[in-house]
């Protein structure tokens, strides 16, 4: 078959009209190929001249590009290092510049190239990743539909090109993985660009050779989150009020984004609870897209299949980055989304490595404290937890917390004690979301009434005056109204303002301050998490007064499907859901069931001294590095 190619016998681009065959034109580049050894590189320039042209190109100038890429394609053997210029027109390439049947013809050479001599194969898939992101030239294209067509046509063939690749060299997948994590932008780059990096990073993930380089391109995009999320200065999240609570910042958000959205009409309002917003902020902006695309990634994973999998290499990626990462603020939201598609699995198996990293001395101080600040944040925000797995793990805390006490004679010691005092804080944060929950049922009631927890409270060591007093008070009250214990005077402090113990407990990183799965406060991203998300307004409290009835376990037991325990016939399935009950009137979702407004049951008083209302629990994360930015 014959191509018309304007070509002569002196070069490529002379003018005259000649029909060529396919294995002519190939000849006619081998020849270009060896005269350029031989010193005769006219024919050699005017093949390089006609790889440079990418712009308004009209339809005879793309018919002799196509044809020349092809003949390069059947000439491959031909090239030696001499020919470093044909190979740097042909690598520097953009496919984004060209239509189709270029792109085609482009992605054949590159093929051709990397499977006929070992030494471009690293060269071709650097060419490729290169084309992972648009010239800057294209960001504006691609918010038109012709744009997002035009990303399509070379993405598409980027991907096919990488897997021909990876099936003729088996290797190839290795270097692939190294040259993509090396290309990777930097946190300065625009937005538009890193996210459609990352887009191509995690479709290699769900690629054929997602076995091969999955885990390090997920574990290469959580590095980018934590990076991003570092460079958010805490100035630029509006710190709490020393003077307020913690859970009151929360309900004053919640009421000010009602006022907002009845005074604008404004539907779109009423989607965040945070007052609080991050346009404006570049890193947040950028953090947030990337989370969006995460979410969107482990959903299609939850979808195929494959969850438990990825889990693994999230997994690993949280202890190794982010659980280190004492001013991540954002980032740890990845976990509690994979968790929130599979609560039975993934979101079981987070709590419990989170547990065993606190209970283990193995563990440095600081990285066991930001364990259990995890854990308690987790399992008080979580709603796709079941009240009955809740308590269990607050049972773990409490043996390791009682045994504690019993190795210990001796009195307050916050800095000595900060692991244990960790642990005391994350008991009464988690009982002032879920005490309510769990006293509503029987089992659960009578296994937090044989808990020592007034036993540890009481020891020597006196974690109530060192841990947060906004916990501690919240706390109290709710055990008080339970009947949990007797709550009397010597469980209570004059000074309800922040005690030096509680910031000494902390240390410089402030983890007596740290509630990782806090309010998200980016807006994309936030409508994945608040779904499963539990607010302080949709908490009911022991103190609260409502005309429902005790509830036992059966009344609150559904599995996550939706469907109510009668309709499980199969009692081993049963079973396995009875570990997992779940209260959905405990969070009604409804913005008309939120209790924004203390009840008059509040009006309890301890020994006449302590009034409910001074200080109400956190509702923010807050610092948790650089003290000077409190």
């Amino acid at each position: 078959m014959g191509v018309e190619l304007a070509a002569g016998k002196a070069g490529l681009t002379e003018m005259e009209d000649v029909n060529f065959t396919d294995l002519e034109v190939v000849y006619h580049v081998r020849d270009a190929l060896r005269s350029f050894t031989m010193g005769d590189g006219d024919s050699y320039q005017q093949l390089i001249g006609v790889l440079h042209h990418s712009k308004h190109l009209a339809p005879d100038e793309v018919a002799l590009l196509v044809t020349s890429l092809k003949a390069l394609s059947g000439a491959v053997s031909c090239f030696d290092n001499v020919h470093h210029e044909l190979l740097s027109a042909i690598f520097g390439m953009s496919m984004w510049n060209y239509s189709p049947d270029v792109m085609d013809a482009l992605v054949e050479l590159i093929i051709a190239l990397a499977a006929a001599n070992g030494k471009y194969l690293e060269s071709c898939l650097e060419m490729l990743v290169s084309n992972f992101m648009p010239p800057n030239s294209f960001l504006e294209l691609l918010k038109q539909p012709r744009g997002l067509a035009r990303k399509d046509h070379v993405l598409d063939r980027v991907h096919s090109a990488l897997e021909d690749i990876a099936d003729l060299i088996p290797l190839a997948p290795m270097r692939l993985r190294q040259i993509v994590h090396q290309k990777m932008p930097n946190t300065y780059i625009k937005e538009a660009l890193i996210v459609v990096y990352v887009e191509n990073m995690l479709r290699l993930e769900r690629s054929a050779m997602g076995g091969v380089v999955g885990d390090m391109m997920l574990t290469a995009v959580v590095d980018k989150l934590i990076d991003l999320d570092v460079e958010i200065e805490w100035e630029d999240i509006l710190q709490d009020d020393s003077g307020k609570g913690i859970f009151e910042m929360e309900l004053e958000d919640l009421e000010e984004t009602l006022d907002d959205a009845d005074q604008d009409g404004d539907e779109l309002t009423r989607e965040y609870s945070s007052g609080r917003s991050f346009w404006g902020n570049v890193n947040a902006e950028k953090l947030d897209s990337l989370l969006v695309l995460m979410f969107q990634h482990l959903n299609t994973c939850a979808k195929d299949g494959q969850l438990a999998k990825v889990f693994e290499t999230l997994l690993e990626s949280f202890q190794i980055t982010v659980l280190s990462a004492y001013k991540s603020k954002f980032s740890q939201f990845v976990m509690f989304y994979a968790c929130s598609l599979d609560p039975e699995v993934c979101g079981t198996k987070f709590a419990d490595i989170l547990a065993d990293i606190f209970l283990s001395n193995s563990f440095p101080p600081f990285k066991r404290m930001s364990a259990v600040a995890y854990l308690a944040s987790y399992l008080s925000r979580a709603k796709f937890l079941s009240v009955s797995f809740v308590v269990k793990m607050v049972q773990r805390l409490v043996g390791w917390c009682w045994k504690y006490c019993e190795n210990q004679d001796g009195d307050i010691n916050p800095k000595a004690h900060r692991v244990f005092y960790s642990g005391c804080q994350a008991i009464m944060y988690v009982l002032c979301f879920r005490m309510r929950s769990a006293m509503d049922i029987p089992r659960l009631k009578s296994q937090l009434f044989l808990m020592p927890i007034e036993a540890i409270l009481k020891h020597p060591l006196n974690p109530l005056k060192v841990c947060l007093p906004s916990i501690v008070e919240e706390f109290l009250w709710q055990a008080k109204a339970a009947r949990l214990f007797t709550v009397s005077e010597t469980f209570v402090f004059n000074d309800l303002l922040e005690s030096e113990l509680s910031r000494a407990f902390g240390g410089m990183e402030r983890l007596d301050m740290f509630f990782p799965f806090d309010p998200c406060l980016l807006k994309k991203s936030d409508r994945f998490i608040r779904p499963n998300f539990v607010f302080w307004s949709m908490v009911r409290t022991t103190y609260d007064d409502d005309d429902e009835e005790g509830s036992s376990e059966e009344d609150v037991f559904e599995d996550f499907t939706g469907r109510s325990a009668e309709n499980v016939v199969d009692d081993a399935m049963a079973a396995s859901y009875e570990e997992h009950d779940l209260d959905l009137d405990e969070f009604d979702y409804s913005m008309t069931k939120m209790s924004i407004t203390p009840k008059n049951s509040l009006n309890y008083r301890f020994g006449g001294e302590l009034h409910r209302g001074a200080m109400q629990m956190p509702s923010r994360i807050r610092p948790s590095t650089s003290p000077e930015s409190l």
